[in-house]
């Protein structure tokens, strides 16, 4: 039988509780068994001033961006309305039904004033691992190193090619905040001073990003994010944001690799990552700290024009010299010389 049709009734009062509606196998759920937030509002006492209308928690904002994480939800504007509108992320918010939600330029003021001046985000990373390193899920003795592309919020078609771009005549007063921040960043090493090769592209909107083919397609703006994980269990020990070119990446393992030796007594038995770091000096870095490197070593042995290379030459120990592929004897002197000034020098 066809039931009555549903229609829409107001009602005086509702028992209604949260809690109730929210699935006991809900990812948030086991998230928020491990979350610990006490201690932000003690960190950022001194952040705040002692006047002035109440500000919004901060326990709150950082619920909230765990959530925009865990659900990849890059928009703090739709986060907001993904907040107010989700019963689960509502209660993992400590947001009854009628809390107001946050606006969301309360997010930009704090990430980029508040948040970055006291360095909170690194300081809940840090207390994470720490945790990680009570509860023996990290030994410390292996440890695995590798970077990330995250691309940048720019385009192509509002950025200068390399030899029109000039620095030294932005004017640092009228710039965007992003071009200021470039301004700022061009003696780090993880940035500007990481190499002297100037990229193809620079973006206006945003310089400190890197014009890279690195994923072999079309090339684009990115960052990399750099990743320092203890193998036993997979945490991720540190993190650290460069340009996406080799030497910033490079230099970044060395960032990583003395912050947690710094912080947490932290000095691996040895270190596993791919031919990108298998340069000389990084190579040499690590066996002067006793680490012993897993690194396969960059050969640049190889000519691209074709011509032969060393390991085409065999070694022959009996008449102590070298013979080209084609069997002939790779000698040091073509003639003897009549004229001793006509030979070659004493360094070869």
């Amino acid at each position: 039988m066809l039931g009555p049709k549903q229609e829409a009734q107001g009602a005086l009062f509702y028992e209604f509780s949260i809690e109730d509606h929210v699935p006991q196998d809900h990812l948030l759920r086991s998230i928020d068994r491990f979350v610990d937030l006490t201690e932000i509002r003690a960190y950022l006492a001194e952040f705040y001033s002692h006047t002035g209308r109440p500000s919004v928690d901060p326990e709150l904002l950082i619920r909230m961006l765990l959530v925009g994480y865990c659900f990849g939800i890059r928009s703090e504007r739709r986060l907001c309305e993904e907040v107010h509108l989700n019963l689960a992320y509502r209660w993992f918010c400590r947001l009854d039904l009628s809390d107001r939600v946050p606006d969301h330029s309360t997010f930009s003021k704090n990430r980029h004033g508040r948040f970055r001046d006291s360095e909170l985000l690194r300081h809940l990373f840090e207390t994470t691992v720490a945790r990680c390193i009570t509860e023996g899920l990290v030994s410390g003795q292996r440890m695995a190193v590798d970077a990330s592309l995250i691309e940048a919020d720019a385009n192509k078609q509002k950025s200068t090619p390399k030899e029109d771009w000039d620095a030294s005549a932005i004017n640092a007063t009228d710039a965007p905040r992003a071009v200021r921040e470039y301004l700022d960043t061009l003696d780090e090493a993880a940035f500007g001073a990481a190499s002297e090769v100037q990229p193809k592209f620079t973006s206006h909107s945003d310089p400190a990003s890197q014009w890279t083919a690195a994923r072999k397609g079309p090339a684009f703006f990115s960052y990399s994010d750099n990743y320092l994980i203890d193998t036993d269990h997979g945490v991720i020990l540190d993190v650290e944001p460069t340009r996406s070119i080799r030497q910033a990446e490079v230099g970044s393992t060395k960032t990583m690799l003395t912050r947690v030796k710094d912080k947490f007594g932290l000095v691996p038995d040895w270190m596993i990552a791919d031919t990108a770091y298998g340069s000389g000096p990084m190579l040499g870095w690590l066996v002067d700290r006793k680490i012993d490197p897993y690194i396969p070593v960059i050969d640049k042995a190889g000519r691209p024009d074709g011509t032969w290379t060393r390991t085409d030459f065999d070694w022959d120990a009996e008449n102590d010299q070298y013979i080209c592929p084609e069997g002939h004897a790779l000698k040091q002197f073509r003639r003897n010389y009549s004229d001793p000034n006509r030979g070659p020098t004493g360094k070869g």
